[in-house]
């Protein structure tokens, strides 16, 4: 990396220039903006003449009062005495990665740093309740960067990509909070504090993030995944993918026993579906946290599964979450008393979820090796008593522990840890493994499902977000997604109609598996019918499907990329949220608006062959009015 300290007029501009990106930092004393209000400190990254990243620095660095070269880079402090380095990590002529750091050395001191985000199209972020795509338009105000049951972020890894080639990364050390289009319009700002719900005890702390450039959107996301990211080592079982789940919770709740469950598994096979995965969700326990069967609802666990099995169902797996309620005894007392559960600083352990009322629950700490490790025996006596395969798990987002916890590692990684060693924990019992929650665990050969749908036709948290939500997944670097149930949850008395139930079971075709709960024949038999061309169609892509599983395990690709992957400079490609890829030649189309009839949709450049009419149509181009009667999903595959 070469250097130049150059004095312009008032301004000072250091420009660094490495072999895939020219980066340039500038310090003047004029007003950036009505919007800004502030002295400009701009860090602009460029490549091949064209700005592909502008941030705008804190508010630390007002006066630059010394520049030195460092090793790979360059580091600059102000007149107090604080630094900032800009470090070199990988400089090639396809790809160029910068690091930013500062030690901030008073936890009082706030620092922020504004990425433009105006001006391009973006992706990437948290998982959110209202899922827009490209993420441009969302809104935050103040919000900790954590995995959280507010907004549905069960998945929040700190990266953001755009349309021009660059990405921002910022470490998991930095007690991150984001504002996106407050105060700012066009800008997210990442602010670094020493605030709850992180750790705020340390004297200092560290504010690190990593600024990417290739040549498109694809490449820089690619290098992301190779550099910073990761891939997964293993993928599920085939099983899983080709053939449905069917899940007890949406359709019956926590009514369940064991009569319920037999007759659940023998419609489904009458039906027409055998050689599925049967699930059984909330309320088997004795109390929440026992992880003893009941037996008044079960009274012989293993006779019950061995009867499911019979009827047609090869894989068996059951609910798992990470509680233990109080007055679940003895198990809740005995984890107190060994310090099982997490706790605050003054030694308190309560909390509450979704089966407790406020303060009558514990999270068991899986921060604690002692700890992960017998929760894990726990598990395993449960497949041992019943037979049973394996375990879908539940929640996990560092909300669910009490207020300034205090876990087993770093404080600078606190409390995010929680996240990490509970899905590490969970995820060694098998390739039929699910959990919600994902932080820096790309790497883990496992689904990780998206958190629960509301079926409703909108954008709050309904069907079109099945397909926005499966884009972020996928481009924060976690491929294998399991989507939510087939037509959502029902929450609040609300179950879906036919039309929602085969609307949102068409837009699972192409996606890496299909839930059901809620079931096609509580309807009428045209929508069984439908139902079961659909799921032998996603039957008939298996192949597919699990091929990119294994470029997801070799090489890092997205199972389910957006419609620009394929063609990253498409400016109308990248503004797509409706339709969504298999692999590099698969377009999936859906309709996700109800009462529709026909939808518009976007082939990027290539030949595509309708898959309904056999029709060859040449991208790029939109199809205006595309028909698109109730039994029919559009999709189009590359003749290649």
């Amino acid at each position: 990396m070469k250097s130049v300290f150059l004095i312009i007029a008032s301004s000072l501009v250091l420009v660094s220039t490495v072999r895939a990106a020219t980066y340039t930092l500038q310090f003047n004393n004029a007003n950036a903006g009505a919007t800004l209000n502030t002295t400009s400190r701009v860090l602009t990254v460029q490549r091949s003449g064209r700005v592909v990243q502008s941030v705008l620095l804190g508010q630390d660095l007002v006066s630059l009062a010394k520049y030195e070269e460092i090793a790979n880079g360059f580091k600059i402090s102000n007149a107090d005495g604080e630094e900032i380095e800009f470090v070199k990590d990988v400089d090639t002529a396809d790809f160029s990665l910068f690091t930013i750091a500062r030690r901030v050395r008073h936890r009082s001191k706030v620092v922020a740093d504004c990425v433009r985000i105006s001006g391009s199209n973006w992706y990437g972020g948290p998982q959110q309740k209202y899922q827009y795509w490209p993420i441009q338009k969302l809104r935050f105000s103040e919000y900790s960067f954590l995995t959280k049951e507010a907004d549905n972020c069960a998945v929040a890894d700190r990266y953001w990509l755009n349309s021009l080639g660059s990405f921002v990364y910022v470490h998991d050390e930095t007690p991150l909070f984001i504002d996106q289009n407050y105060g700012q319009p066009g800008y997210m700002c990442l602010e670094a504090k020493k605030s709850l719900p992180y750790d705020i005890y340390d004297f200092t702390y560290s504010f690190v993030y990593q600024i990417g450039v290739a040549n498109d959107a694809k490449e820089a996301h690619m290098a992301a995944i190779r550099n910073i990211l990761g891939k997964p080592t293993g993928h599920p079982a085939e099983a899983m993918v080709k053939y449905p789940i069917w899940s007890t919770w949406a359709r019956y709740k926590r009514d369940i026993d064991q009569h319920v469950v037999l007759e659940f598994a023998n419609e489904i096979v009458n039906n027409g579906w055998p050689n599925s995965q049967f699930e059984l969700d909330d309320d088997w326990e004795t109390c929440y946290g026992a992880l003893k069967f009941n037996t008044t609802k079960f009274p012989n666990i293993r006779q019950t599964i061995d009867a499911i099995r019979a009827v047609g169902f090869p894989r068996v797996t059951i609910w798992i979450h990470p509680f233990i309620n109080k007055g679940c005894e003895p198990i809740y007392s005995q984890a107190k008393r060994d310090g099982y559960l997490v706790a605050d600083r003054s030694g308190n352990t309560d909390t509450q979820w979704w089966n407790s009322n406020t303060g009558q629950a514990a999270y068991v700490d899986f921060t604690k090796p002692v700890v992960a490790e017998w929760f894990t025996n726990r598990l395993q006596a449960i497949l041992d008593e019943s037979g049973i395969d394996s375990f879908k798990f539940d929640a996990g987002e560092t909300s669910w522990t009490p207020p300034d916890p205090v876990l087993n590692g770093p404080r600078s990684n606190q409390p995010n840890m929680i996240v990490d060693d509970y899905v590490r924990t969970v995820a060694k019992f098998g390739d039929l493994v699910e959990v919600r929650s994902a932080h820096l665990s790309q790497d883990l050969p496992i689904f990780v499902r998206m958190i629960d749908k509301d079926s409703e036709w909108n954008w709050n948290n309904g069907l079109p977000t099945l397909i926005t939500t499966l884009l972020q997944m996928n481009m924060v670097g976690y491929p294998l997604v399991l989507p939510d149930m087939v037509g959502g949850n029902g929450y609040n008395d609300h179950p879906p109609n036919k039309e929602m139930f085969i609307r949102w079971l068409q837009a699972n075709v192409f996606m890496p598996s299909i839930q059901f709960s809620y079931v096609p024949w509580n309807y009428d038999n045209e929508t069984v019918q439908i139902s079961k061309a659909m799921t032998n169609l996603h039957e008939r892509y298996t192949p597919q499907i699990m091929e990119r599983f294994r470029l997801a395990v070799s090489d890092g690709y997205p199972v389910n990329p957006p419609l620009w992957w394929i063609s990253p400079n498409d400016t109308e490609a990248q503004k797509v949220y409706d339709q969504f890829l298999l692999g590099d030649n698969i377009i999936s189309a859906p309709v996700t608006k109800e009462n529709a009839r026909a939808r518009d949709i976007y082939l990027p450049a290539g030949n595509w062959v309708d898959g309904n009419s056999g029709t060859t149509h040449s991208g790029p181009k939109w199809i205006r009015n595309y028909a698109v009667p109730l039994n029919m999903l559009p999709y189009f595959v590359r003749n290649t």
